[in-house]
């Protein structure tokens, strides 16, 4: 799903950057949260009771989830419409002769693409049919919900609460469908593969799993490429414009680029069905990994919603619903744009790096690579266990640093948005981040004891806390600050009792 929404995935000059970090950071990482959700046999946040400092990375990768749910729906609801309007003789989005087309449409078999002023049918369809989106000034001026899509919105919820009220084991999934809930790669960071992983056997071979499941995606990614390109090349050659003016990510390329390259087919009526169909099943699989990933990840941490699970996936879904309403008015468009720039940006990339340290530093990679031999009979290799501690944490603190420094505001088109809407939108991306620093703190002083004391209990797992209190921590690694500021307070005690 997440190939087909963003095209630049697999493009030529990205081909040889993104086979290497998948090499280096995807693959590791993938590896780490399967064996993490396996051995632990909690959810996002629960499987922090290995180092309880680290907890609030799991409900930030929870937030997230949450966050790209309220629009990834929306994308669904979409094809769900679409797929409406392909049951016709003649698909909607081929002629300008529609009551939403203006006077600016072009007919499909113009090459209006050198003419800024002109827009296809396709454009129109999606932008004016679908959207009304000329119906609103900008984020500002949403409207009220279009009925229509609201309706197919609702389909959507429905779908998906029946899909996971009982949740994993009793709707017949398995950890290996993980792999079909990858919108961003490998889905590192969304507490999909943890939540997942948890239901698993506990002797389940994760690293084979691992291995074969990824290797997968990133030929099927290499492979969509293909089609993708193929459909680009085609557009290109018939508007006889360069790649760059027909190429776009996001909902452009799958309901505007796509739709119309169907069009141009022998049957394209039969065709626009069965991609739409796809693009549903796609989506509402990948819907559902993110929606298990926050059920699973606060029922286990809050234990007395396990006998409710029921009415708390009513409660997520219904909530998802209500906010996901902003999403389908005249300029809901906007809103999608702005959770879509800000929701799992910066915050993911932000959220796997501090869970990398955390079980690479923290719990350390030994102890890790002792819990995985207990699983499946042999450890990690070398290259697994440098790239835990070294390299995947080094790469990930690059990408966030580059993150942070090479930000563009977003933008629809032609229009920018305004400045009160960044800042609504970074305060959604520093909302999920935030909760790992603030649980740490909240985490500290509840804590026992003196600062070493806390120290020594926040990052020892918690069926070894008794092993704090005879003074017989078996793995304490702090750093150099943390272990000066406990040598001077004994220092301070020691004087003081002198």
């Amino acid at each position: 799903m997440f190939v087909l929404y963003n095209g630049a995935v697999v493009s030529g000059a990205f081909l040889v950057p993104y086979l290497f970090f998948m090499v280096i950071a995807g693959m590791p990482l993938f590896y780490m949260e399967l064996a993490l959700g396996q051995y632990n046999r909690e959810g996002a946040a629960g499987v922090w009771k290995i180092c309880p400092l680290f907890k609030g990375v799991g409900f930030t990768v929870i937030l997230i989830s949450l966050y790209v749910g309220f629009y990834y729906n929306v994308i669904i609801a979409w094809a769900l419409f679409y797929l409406f309007s392909s049951f016709s003789g003649e698909l909607p989005w081929i002629h300008c002769n529609n009551t939403w087309n203006s006077p600016n449409c072009s007919d499909l078999n113009s090459t209006l693409l050198n003419d800024t002023y002109k827009t296809t049918p396709a454009l129109e369809y999606f932008e004016r049919g679908v959207l009304h989106l000329h119906e609103s000034s900008g984020i500002d001026d949403l409207g009220l919900p279009r009925w229509q899509l609201t309706s197919c919105l609702a389909v959507v919820i429905v779908v998906l609460y029946f899909s996971l009220w009982k949740g994993v084991k009793t709707s017949g999934k398995v950890w290996i469908e993980a792999a079909t809930q990858i919108c961003f790669s490998l889905g590192v960071g969304f507490g999909v593969l943890i939540a997942f992983s948890s239901y698993n056997k506990f002797s389940n071979n994760c690293y084979r799993d691992a291995i074969i499941t990824s290797s997968i995606n990133s030929l099927t990614s290499f492979f969509s490429g293909f089609v993708i390109f193929s459909f680009l090349g085609y557009m290109s050659h018939k508007h006889n414009v360069a790649l760059d003016k027909v190429a776009t990510d996001g909902p452009g390329l799958v309901f505007i680029i796509y739709p119309e390259a169907i069009a141009t087919l022998p049957g394209s009526s039969v065709w626009a069905v069965i991609f739409f169909i796809m693009l549903l099943t796609l989506g509402i699989d990948s819907a559902m990994g993110g929606m298990e990933s926050v059920i699973t990840g606060l029922i286990d941490e809050f234990k007395f919603l396990h006998k409710h699970r029921e009415l708390f996936t009513l409660f997520i879904v219904v909530s998802t619903f209500l906010i996901s309403l902003s999403c389908v008015t005249n300029g809901g468009i906007y809103v999608f744009t702005l959770l879509d720039h800000f929701a799992a940006g910066t915050s993911i990339l932000f959220g796997v790096l501090i869970e990398a340290i955390g079980i690479a530093w923290f719990y350390g990679v030994d102890r890790f690579s002792d819990d995985i031999q207990e699983m499946i009979g042999q450890r990690p290799g070398l290259y697994w266990r440098l790239c835990w501690k070294f390299v995947s944490p080094c790469f990930l603190l690059f990408m966030v640093v580059v993150s942070f420094a090479t930000f563009n505001p977003p933008k629809y088109g032609s229009y920018y948005f305004p400045t009160w809407a960044t800042m609504v939108g970074w305060c959604l991306s520093i909302s999920s981040m935030i909760m790992v620093p603030l649980y740490a703190f909240y985490k500290f002083c509840s804590l026992p004891g003196s600062f070493c004391d806390k120290l020594a209990y926040a990052i020892t797992p918690e069926t070894e806390h008794h092993l704090v209190e005879r003074g017989e921590v078996r793995q304490f690694t702090v750093s150099i600050m943390a272990a000066f500021m406990c040598t001077a307070e004994q220092g301070r005690l020691h004087k003081f009792h002198g």
